[in-house]
């Protein structure tokens, strides 16, 4: 189980994303046996919006736990499901031999009516675990922001929501995405004074192009800061320097974030090995 793995050693896990296109299954594979050479304790893949992939995700899910060897988490939104299509996905996961999950409210579908969203079967992610908990045997896992979820109104109600995630029978937590350590620090220290204490993996994004900025960093709503600002000013226009730049930028905080205790590494990996290969192999020096 990876609860087991949190208390033994430090971890290094990535993100993986399932293919948008059927064609591109056969190339996704190939990404994947890259990924798993690099050993990581283990991978979570992506869940389309109100489950439109949910089969893509279960199938590279499958693959990583069965061909690769590596535990799989498999992510799973309920904004759009209601409870029988939660449990059908439970039992094709368990057919499946993947036993973890990553519980997400998820964004609301486009085709989703005003009162199909108040009716909903979950409200939050933490009533997902509750009800996943109670009806299967997945071992559940769940996201925080350690710069508050955009829809909340302060730090405080985000962490009483992570709480109920905690109390609902999280495992564990994977954060996400941010570029100032110092964020990530004081949020580790609210969560010990509000009785977190499950494990939580760092959310490490690097960002390798420009456009990055004005879409993934957008949407999670994470601070630039000025260090991280002055790549784009000075690289922005070179992709390569900016890549370059960027993987530093990303192997810089993964290795403050373990000088100072955090032993726990979730890197959004964007489906490029090469990448985590070169990130891998800095911070394992």
């Amino acid at each position: 189980m990876i609860k087991d793995m949190f208390e033994n050693k430090r971890t290094v896990s990535f993100e993986v994303f399932p293919p948008k296109k059927d064609g591109e299954f056969e190339a996704a594979f190939d990404v994947l046996d890259a990924m798993g050479r690099l050993k990581p304790d283990f991978i979570s893949v992506t869940y389309g919006a109100g489950g439109s992939r949910s089969g893509k995700t279960i199938e590279i899910a499958s693959y990583i736990q069965n061909q690769l060897g590596i535990d799989a988490v498999a992510h799973m939104t309920c904004v759009g499901n209601k409870k029988e299509q939660l449990l059908q996905v439970s039992e094709e996961l368990r057919k499946n031999n993947v036993n973890h999950v990553l519980a997400l409210r998820g964004d609301r579908p486009r085709d989703m009516s005003d009162e199909q969203y108040e009716s909903r079967d979950f409200i939050h992610a933490d009533d997902m675990i509750r009800f996943l908990k109670e009806k299967t045997s997945l071992h559940m896992a769940g996201a925080c922001y350690p710069e508050k979820h955009p829809e909340s109104f302060s730090m405080e109600a985000d962490l009483n929501n992570l709480k109920k995630k905690q109390e609902a029978g999280a495992e564990f937590l994977i954060s996400q995405l941010f570029f100032d350590n110092d964020f990530y620090y004081g949020f580790l220290e609210k969560t010990q004074k509000k009785g977190i204490t499950v494990p939580i993996c760092a959310g490490i994004m690097p960002i390798t192009s420009a456009k990055q900025i004005g879409t993934t960093i957008t949407l999670a709503g994470s601070a630039i800061p000025k260090a991280l600002a002055d790549l784009f000013a000075i690289y922005g226009e070179n992709p390569d320097d900016m890549r370059k730049a960027g993987i530093d930028y990303a192997i810089r905080q993964i290795r403050d974030l373990q000088e100072n205790g955090v032993n726990d590494i979730h890197i959004y990996t964007m489906n490029k090995p090469k990448m985590a290969a070169e990130i891998m192999e800095a911070i394992h020096r």
